[in-house]
């Protein structure tokens, strides 16, 4: 997933602020709406919604929407929508995994939009299960790099902590831990005095494949229109790219 990320730093440094940036609020509203729903509107009581809204701080989602998302998903305001989860598996160039997790309120339309998306961009879909076993749930931590911090300090901070793994990605770095480990790990940054951009769970692969600049430009560009769907959440690859690879697929982008 190492390759994954930096492509997605890359893709947001040259994209500024553009259409893209209305469509990630969308995205981190409908994340603090659905924890707010499901573990109630107090941030202090339920560290899912703590974290959808620091993620969404950390994104420049102004207060006024935060608060009335929170509102909204603990049945506090009218307009809340009863979004279902959903995740959907298929395979990219040269046959890299991919798993799409959608949150919806109409899953007839998320499976057709997930479908074309992956059908016109050298995609296919997979059966239930097929994919799925090449990925863990893990907890993850992204930790930007700045002054002091670095890849030991953060080791230092995390590691009676329950984190398994930091991993060195140039501008972030990723901290890995069981899903269950998540709060601990993120509370012993805090106290380190850290920041953190986002605390979440989600799905790292236990294979990875190997790309050059053709593959990963056909994997970038699959993930990308997926990423584009107002239903998707977040997508995950089982891929890996060279620094060489990622400088040239940047270059071309």
């Amino acid at each position: 997933m190492s390759g994954h990320s930096k492509w997605a730093t890359t893709k947001h440094k040259k994209a500024g602020i553009d259409a893209k940036r209305g469509k990630l609020f969308a995205k981190l509203i409908k994340n603090i709406e659905v924890a707010a729903r499901t573990g109630g509107g107090d941030p202090a009581g339920n560290p899912t919604l703590f974290d959808a809204i620091q993620k969404a701080k950390k994104s420049s989602v102004p207060n006024d929407n935060i608060d009335r998302a929170v509102k909204r998903g603990a049945g506090l305001e009218a307009g809340g929508v009863d979004y279902q989860g959903i995740t959907y598996e298929g395979y990219a160039a040269g046959g890299v995994a991919v798993l799409i997790e959608c949150l919806t309120d109409n899953k007839n339309r998320s499976a057709m939009e997930v479908r074309t998306a992956m059908t016109r961009n050298g995609g296919s879909m997979a059966d239930p299960g097929s994919v799925s076993y090449l990925f863990s749930r893990k907890g993850v931590v992204v930790v930007p790099t700045a002054d002091g911090v670095d890849e030991d300090s953060v080791l230092m901070a995390v590691l009676d902590a329950g984190a398994e793994e930091v991993r060195d990605l140039g501008d972030t770095l990723e901290v890995l831990c069981e899903p269950g480990d998540l709060i601990p790990v993120r509370t012993a940054l805090q106290d380190a005095g850290i920041d953190y951009d986002s605390a979440e769970a989600g799905f790292q692969p236990s294979v990875q494949v190997e790309l050059d600049v053709d593959g990963a430009g056909k994997v970038f560009r699959l993930i990308d229109a997926l990423e584009d769907l107002d239903d998707v959440q977040n997508v995950y690859a089982n891929y890996d790219v060279s620094d060489e690879v990622m400088e040239q697929v940047a270059a071309d982008a």
